[in-house]
Formats: C-alpha cells, sequence, structure tokens
C-alpha cells in the first residue's frame, strides 16, 4: 500500500468518526427578519447545547421561556410550514433552519426566537447556512443515533406521496408538477453525504404562484411575504427572476423535506423518494417512521 493510499485511509477514518459522533455549534449564530405568514420581526439566537439535547426551540418572549422540541410529536399544524409546539408555546416555519442544521450536522443546539415564527431571510436555507458554517461544529463525546429503514414506508394523498425505501446511504428524490408552464415537471436528487447542502440546495427559495396571493392574504397567510423573500410565478413566467437554479423550486421542496424530516433527530438511512408532496405528508412520513423505530 503506497504512502498516498495510507493518507487516504486515515482521512476516510477521521471523516467517518466525525460523522459518527455528536456535534453542536462552536460558537452562537445569531439572525433577524420577518417570518413569513406572521410578517413579525423577530430576532434568533441560537446556541451549544450538550449532548442528547436535541434541537430545542425557546419562545424567550414567553414568561418562563417555554421550550419546544425539534421532534415529530411536537408537530401541530403543517399548513404551508411546519408548526412546532409544547403546551400555549409555537413556533412556525422551523424547516428552513432544521434542514440547515441537520444538513451541517448539528445535532444539539437552543434556538431562542423572540416571536411565533422563524425569520424568512431571503426565502432560502443559506443564510442559516453561512451563519451556521462561520459558527463552526464542535464534536461531542456522544454517538450520533442511527435510523435505519429495513422496509419500505410509504404515505400518499391521491396522487401525491413520500416513500422511504432501505437504501445503502442517505438519498432524498424530489418532484414537482404544477400547471403553470414556467414550473412545470420538475425532479432533483440529492445525498447528504457528498457535503454539498450549501451549494446546492440552502440557495433555493420558497416560491409562490401569483394567482394565489391575494387569497392566501385573505386567509392571515404570507403577511410577511414579498419579492425579496419569495420567488413569485404567474402563468407566463418569474415575476422577480433570476432563478438560482434551472430547477430552484422543486430544490426548495427538497430543503423542506430536510427540515421535516430532521424532526426525527437525525436523517434516516433511506432513499426518501416524494412526489407532489406537501408538510402535511413530510411529517406524516416522519411519524411512520418514527413508529417503525420505536422513537
Amino acid at each position: 500500500m503506497t504512502q498516498s493510499s495510507l493518507q487516504t485511509d486515515h482521512a476516510s477514518a477521521e471523516s467517518a468518526t466525525i460523522l459518527r459522533w455528536q456535534q453542536t455549534l462552536a460558537q452562537p449564530v445569531t439572525q433577524s427578519g420577518v417570518g413569513l405568514h406572521s410578517g413579525v420581526e423577530v430576532q434568533v439566537r441560537i446556541t451549544p447545547a450538550p449532548p442528547h439535547t436535541g434541537r430545542i426551540f425557546r419562545r424567550s418572549d414567553l414568561p418562563e421561556q417555554p421550550a419546544i422540541p425539534a421532534r415529530v410529536g411536537a408537530v401541530g399544524q403543517t399548513l404551508l410550514s411546519t408548526e412546532l409546539g409544547s403546551g400555549a408555546a409555537t413556533v412556525r416555519t422551523v424547516e428552513h433552519l432544521l434542514a440547515a442544521l441537520v444538513s451541517l450536522g448539528i445535532d444539539n443546539a437552543n434556538i431562542e426566537v423572540t416571536g411565533p415564527e422563524m425569520p424568512l431571510l431571503d426565502g432560502s436555507a443559506q443564510p442559516w447556512a453561512t451563519a451556521i458554517a462561520a459558527a463552526g461544529q464542535q464534536p461531542q463525546e456522544a454517538e450520533r443515533p442511527e435510523i435505519v429503514v429495513t422496509e419500505p414506508l410509504w404515505v400518499r394523498d391521491q396522487d401525491a406521496f413520500v416513500v422511504a425505501m432501505p437504501a445503502a446511504a442517505t438519498r432524498l428524490t424530489y418532484g414537482i408538477d404544477f400547471e403553470v408552464a414556467p414550473i412545470g415537471n420538475q425532479w432533483h436528487s440529492w445525498a447528504p453525504d457528498a457535503g454539498t447542502f450549501a451549494t446546492e440546495i440552502a440557495p433555493a427559495r420558497t416560491f409562490g404562484l401569483a394567482h394565489q396571493i391575494e387569497y392566501l392574504r385573505s386567509q392571515g397567510l404570507i403577511k410577511g411575504g414579498s419579492l425579496e423573500n419569495a420567488l413569485v410565478c404567474d402563468r407566463d413566467g418569474w415575476v422577480n427572476p433570476p432563478l438560482r437554479f434551472d430547477n430552484e423550486p422543486v430544490r426548495h421542496k427538497l430543503l423542506d423535506l430536510l427540515g421535516d424530516l430532521s424532526l426525527l433527530g437525525t436523517l434516516p438511512r433511506a432513499h426518501i423518494m416524494a412526489y407532489k408532496a406537501s408538510h402535511h405528508l413530510h411529517v406524516q412520513l416522519a411519524q411512520a417512521i418514527a413508529a417503525a423505530h420505536s422513537i
């Protein structure tokens, strides 16, 4: 065996060791902005947490700063975003931050937020990913739990579905199909071990259809949405181009799926395939995986 191959094997062993152990942030992370649905300005401070803490939201604006675990059992409503709750305390639109944390290997973190919804920022997870990367990771002396899907699991609603298939490594594949031609049918597949979340998934922004905006606002939704934090599409084209990727909408859906699956604590070893799905179906699959593995 050559010296070069010895070095490669050693590097691979180090990488495997790092992935095996839980991690927290090396430094705090702060962000502020407006919530997509509430329109409320909030501040967020994310700090390191001990092993086995998990990712915990804390409503610092409420008496006693109630803790809300980022776990499947805490899911409340899933209309156009994922909301978590504990008692009367809730926090909405958690999926973008959670996708960044789980994809960048942060298992344990305290997330203090001063309002009922996480800030949308630019509509993507890129600001979160950039801030988390700058803060750095701190390995911890506790093994990361592993969830291995050994039998197919699926949930569906008419022709929409999410399925988890046994696989040698984690992979997510997403498909969408919209009647508006500028979006149409799109697919994207991504494996977390490629280490490309920050460049391939995190920059993808949330999107909406122009003809639905007035109705959604009449229902008390998307009060904080704007052309600065969401892509808007009408039947003829994009209102606020350019796109960051040719298939940015489906990449954003895959981002949402990552955030919702993170509620298991760690991403399962499985090939997760979704088609025309929603936060509701994402969470239903996470619940099925949790039930199958007694989480």
